[in-house]
């Protein structure tokens, strides 16, 4: 059986981000990465995940590679493959990292022997694709187990991760000791922030690059209100009249076009929002460090002192079967189901529980840019957050965001200047009086919106972070 999977990639072109950032940084990544074209001399730069589709990972390694296609760099995308046992043990160590812990499972001698087996599985064909020399960044825990046998074949090893806690607990402790021998075979790790960066890890091998979004995936791209309205409509998140084929249409990735012809499923006990109706939307994994049931009571409350405020909520997520690498999904989505259920009728009929569909990864991400542009709010109040993308995709759109003070979400924000952040995402009282913040006041929602897409202009998007992956590669193969 075939273990992994190669992502076929389109080649994009990076001079269109110079209408964005000026010619002088685009001039700048085309040297760096001449300069390591030349010392590569052929050689490959390869990423390997767990999942293709599902979470952030998947969405920032098209648009990088693709530019570094662009570049005359030869990079690729690969996916390991496991078994639900596998998967379950690495969701273990997902929520360990975050200092939680997850289903409670040991990280006994016979998590070792799962991890130990998938990791030789996958490794025996790798090793026939990988050449010495190759740069290979290994993300998150489910591949660190590659390294040492990548090491030894050599190949030049990199470890992102893109999780982690500010503080150290004994559940994340106990994640880190079991990854312990694997990462000694990685001479350099990346890291979101500095503060992940565990006591344990030799901090002189670690390099800090930030996650980001590219501005041209059909996520992010612009789009016009009246395809924001059809999609919307035709997808079954807006109530209207039905739209023409013609007015469905976004950008590919790869540049072609593309049409929305699938609809969401959702859940709801009365007819989908009018467009009139202000939106507040959070856009996640069914995740339970996403706390979608905190949004759900922290919205009803609200709804109960706001005076009759025309709101209704829509919490968005992937179809609970489709991503290979979170089999918590479909239980969080029934907890979540299940305190919908037991909210007054008056306040249940104004959320909305969308499952979006997932075949077509593009399709998904212009659901997703309609449904961000069509909202006032859009909130990612989660328990922990490795970074929080979905908080800079809405950020981009130049929306009013509401924020925990955790993990990368409090990088991003600037309270009171370019969004709002809780500084106890557990506080319901202090969601519901941001939430009056913002919904009450148009001038301030449309003041943070504006600031917020400055931000993301700045520091946020995908030519940053490839200029920092170029930099540190470089260094990596000098040593």
């Amino acid at each position: 059986m075939e273990r992994i999977k190669e992502v076929v990639l389109p080649t994009l072109s990076l001079e269109r981000y110079v209408a964005i950032v000026g010619a002088e940084r685009v001039a700048e990544v085309n040297e760096l990465a001449a300069n390591l074209k030349a010392k590569l001399d052929g050689g490959v730069i390869w990423h390997i995940n767990s999942t293709a589709v599902g979470g952030g990972v998947a969405e920032m390694l098209p648009p990088v590679l693709g530019y570094c296609r662009d570049l005359h760099l030869d990079a690729r995308w690969l996916v390991i493959s496991g078994s639900p046992e596998f998967f379950r043990l690495t969701k273990r160590l997902h929520h360990a990292l975050h200092g939680q812990r997850g289903d409670g499972s040991q990280f006994d001698a016979a998590a070792r022997e799962v991890y130990d087996r998938t990791m030789r599985e996958n490794l025996a064909e790798l090793l026939a694709l990988v050449q010495p020399g190759d740069i290979v960044v290994l993300h998150d825990p489910q591949t660190i187990g590659l390294a040492p046998g990548l090491s030894e074949h050599g190949a030049k090893i990199i470890w992102r991760c893109h999780i982690g806690r500010s503080e150290a607990t004994a559940e994340a402790d106990a994640g880190w000791e079991f990854l312990a021998p694997y990462l000694k075979a990685a001479p350099r790790y990346l890291f979101s922030r500095d503060e992940y960066v565990p006591d344990r890890l030799d901090h002189g091998k670690s390099d800090i690059v930030a996650p980001s979004i590219d501005a041209f995936t059909p996520k992010n791209q612009p789009m016009l209100p009246e395809t924001v309205r059809a999609i919307l409509v035709h997808t079954g998140l807006l109530a209207g009249l039905p739209v023409p084929v013609g007015d469905l249409g976004f950008e590919r990735a790869d540049g072609s076009r593309g049409r929305v012809d699938r609809f969401v499923d959702t859940i709801r006990c009365g007819p989908p929002p009018t467009a009139d109706v202000a939106l507040i939307t959070q856009v996640s994994r069914w995740d339970p460090l996403k706390d979608h049931i905190g949004v759900m009571e922290g919205f009803a409350r609200w709804h109960t002192q706001s005076s009759g405020q025309a709101a209704e909520l829509v919490l968005a997520g992937p179809t609970v079967q489709s991503v290979a690498d979170d089999p918590e999904g479909p239980e969080v989505f029934r907890e979540v189901f299940n305190a919908w259920c037991a909210l007054p009728h008056e306040q249940r009929a104004r959320v909305h529980l969308c499952m979006l569909p997932m075949v077509d990864v593009d399709e998904n991400a212009a659901i997703v840019n309609a449904l961000q542009r069509q909202s006032q709010v859009i909130v990612q109040k989660s328990l922990q957050e490795g970074f929080g993308l979905t908080l800079t995709e809405a950020m981009w759109k130049r929306k009013a965001v509401i924020a925990s003070k955790v993990g990368g979400l409090q990088d991003q924000i600037e309270h009171g200047d370019n969004g709002l952040l809780l500084d106890d995402p557990q506080d319901t009282d202090e969601f519901v009086a941001a939430l009056g913040q913002v919904l009450g006041n148009f001038e301030y929602r449309r003041s943070l919106g504006e600031q917020a897409g400055d931000t993301v202009n700045e520091r946020y998007l995908a030519i940053r972070t490839l200029r920092d992956h170029l930099s540190m590669m470089r260094e990596c193969v000098d040593e």
